[in-house]
């Protein structure tokens, strides 16, 4: 794979300076109509003289039928050659939101101006964004452009004035008992797991006309998050977290309790009126073999006893990023101990626990929550750390990575297209700066942290919690309370060597140290979601088709998430039709359309062929 020399744009790399008062108006338009002329005329040339050498374009469907950043000039220019005559841009149908054209200093070193605009290709409605940085003569250069597949012509989404106008006289529940029984027609899809990435899919395609069975094996839903430990709150602040449609009421608290969210899901089920099957498992998927013209044949089995069988286009894996089997390490001697080992997905209550020793292996956000629940109950709790941990404070670093989503920030939907305007690669350097001023304002802590022995990291060349989370989804623990537990002694720690095996009465390390436990809980982890994929899917020849899920690929690019799991190309033409969802509420909120657009045009015949996924440019 090419090197990369990616770095920011700031004012001395560029060199060039910026007067503070420039019309910032007038840059955006007078690039646009140049942007826009050339791209309605196929003229690529014309485009990358309005690109800068080091450009990033990244776009999300409209433009290739897939998710891809393109880094550079040659790669964008192999990208625009193979794909406007194809996807076929409207000349005349590119708009600049004036109304979101703004000059932005995020450092003093950087400055870019930053506009919206709108287009249309042969097949959907677009929208982009874009960032001119200046250049020493005084022009101003696309440093990044984003385009981004809103809507399918012809198929708006169902609300709005597009919602259904007629009333309803004593019929509404009867009607919904039979949609959602489905008495009356098949499902186009069918949704395995009732979380908030099924249910936003499900919402999607139910606004896109497409019906949709959501197979959920809970008795309600929200189990996925009622059942969890106690202590489980989310770290994200409410503004990042609203759902499709609905969004979260303006009293709501900034950080959701795991059980409030769990209420707040079946409210929204009910609310959306979809068509959940609770008590209900997927025993089988299997590709098709009779005459239905449908690619796959579904086996669901009800709590009652009750089967049945769908044929259905589409299966959207829904579940979750915890989806695989829990991770324990295999630490010999577990046959000789004589208490109680457990995973995190098995820990309930921390009163289960009372008058007992507890060692919690991992050093992440469910270790940190499980081990501050304890100590809130009076147990004796030791936390084993075995590697570095990324730790920011919810209070210094929540308002600096999430300042788009904070209040008074602006609406939802934009800022979702501004946060996804920022690829991967380029945002590490982003975060670099981000990850250094949170450790500033957080270093009495980090101090402290260090002083008692944790062991700390700043993740990928130092970019925080941004690559951990995209790689690894764990790595680090976003601080609400349990790191200050630590450095007072109230969360024992023991973090000085590897665990070598247990014994009849706790833990022995390398160093021959030991640590007594009456209960050792392993906050360690999933194996890969794949695992659960194949078990679903019956025709093991096909196991190895299923392409990695979670993680980035080389262009800075989730895997498969949003997508098919047989990935790009011709390779995984067999799966077509299984589809894949996860992750936190704010990308299942944004990528729901996403995948919903995907699953429409094939249902139309509109879908066109994936840009592949090609090499890497090296960059000057």
């Amino acid at each position: 794979m090419a090197t990369r020399s990616t770095c920011l744009p700031t004012l001395q790399k560029l060199g060039s300076t910026v007067d503070p008062n420039v019309d910032a108006q007038a840059v955006a338009d007078g690039w646009f109509t140049r942007f826009a002329n050339a791209v309605g005329d196929n003229d690529v040339p014309g485009v990358l003289g309005l690109l800068l050498d080091g450009v990033f374009w990244r776009d999300m469907l409209a433009l290739t039928w897939d998710f891809h950043t393109f880094e550079g000039k040659n790669a964008v220019s192999k990208f625009l050659e193979d794909q406007l005559k194809v996807i076929q841009p409207q000349p005349n149908s590119f708009r600049l939101r004036k109304d979101l054209v703004e000059l932005q200093r995020p450092y003093e070193d950087i400055v870019w101006i930053q506009a919206f605009f709108d287009f249309d290709t042969s097949v959907g409605h677009a929208s982009g964004v874009f960032r001119l940085v200046p250049l020493p003569d005084g022009s101003w250069k696309a440093h990044v452009v984003y385009t981004n597949l809103e809507d399918l012509k012809g198929f708006p989404e169902l609300n709005g004035p597009l919602r259904d106008h007629q009333p309803n006289h004593g019929k509404w529940a009867s009607k919904r008992e039979r949609q959602r029984e489905f008495l009356d027609e098949e499902p186009s899809v069918i949704v395995v797991g009732g979380g908030q990435s099924g249910l936003d899919v499900a919402a999607r395609l139910k606004m896109l006309g497409l019906n949709a069975l959501v197979v959920e094996r809970n008795e309600r839903v929200g189990d996925n998050w009622r059942k969890r430990y106690a202590a489980l709150c989310l770290h994200d602040p409410v503004w990042y977290d609203h759902m499709p449609y609905l969004p979260f009421p303006p009293s709501w608290p900034v950080y959701t309790p795991a059980l409030k969210l769990a209420d707040w899901l079946e409210s929204y089920a009910h609310s959306l009126e979809l068509n959940v099957w609770t008590s209900a498992t997927v025993a089988s998927i299997k590709k098709e073999t009779g005459d239905s013209g449908k690619r796959w044949s579904v086996d669901v089995e009800r709590g009652d006893g009750r089967k049945r069988t769908f044929k259905v286009n589409h299966v959207v894996l829904a579940l979750g990023i915890g989806s695989g089997t829990p991770r324990i390490p295999d630490i010999p001697g577990k046959n000789e101990f004589r208490g109680q080992i457990l995973h995190s997905s098995k820990h309930n209550f921390a009163t289960d626990h009372l008058e007992k020793k507890v060692a919690v292996i991992g050093a992440c956000t469910s270790a940190h929550d499980i081990c501050a629940d304890y100590v809130e109950h009076g147990v004796d709790v030791t936390m084993v750390q075995r590697s570095p941990t990324y730790i920011m404070s919810t209070k210094e670093g929540m308002p600096r990575l999430l300042a788009l989503f904070w209040e008074g920030g602006p609406p939802t939907d934009i800022a979702d297209r501004v946060n996804a305007s920022y690829p991967n690669h380029l945002l590490k350097f982003v975060h670099q700066r981000v990850t250094k001023d949170i450790a500033e304002a957080d270093k009495e802590l980090l101090d402290g942290l260090r002083k008692v022995g944790f062991k700390l990291t700043f993740g990928e060349d130092d970019s925080g919690f941004l690559l951990l989370a995209w790689q690894k989804a764990g790595g680090y623990y976003l601080d609400v309370g349990a790191s200050q537990m630590i450095i007072d002694g109230k969360i024992n720690l023991k973090s000085d060597g590897p665990i070598k095996q247990f014994t009849q009465t706790g833990l022995l390390f390398e160093d021959g140290s030991t640590l007594d436990a009456d209960v050792v809980v392993f906050a360690t982890g999933y194996a890969d979601a794949r695992t659960t994929y194949r078990a679903l899917l019956k025709d093991v020849d096909l196991h190895d088709k299923i392409q990695p899920i979670w993680g980035l690929d080389e262009e800075g690019e989730l895997n498969s998430v949003w997508r098919g799991i047989g990935g790009r190309g011709e390779k995984g033409k067999e799966l077509d039709g299984l589809w894949c969802t996860m992750g936190n509420l704010a990308l299942c909120r944004f990528h729901s359309k996403h995948l919903a657009l995907q699953i429409k045009a094939h249902e139309e015949n509109i879908l066109g062929i994936r840009y592949p996924l090609g090499p890497l440019e090296e960059q000057e």
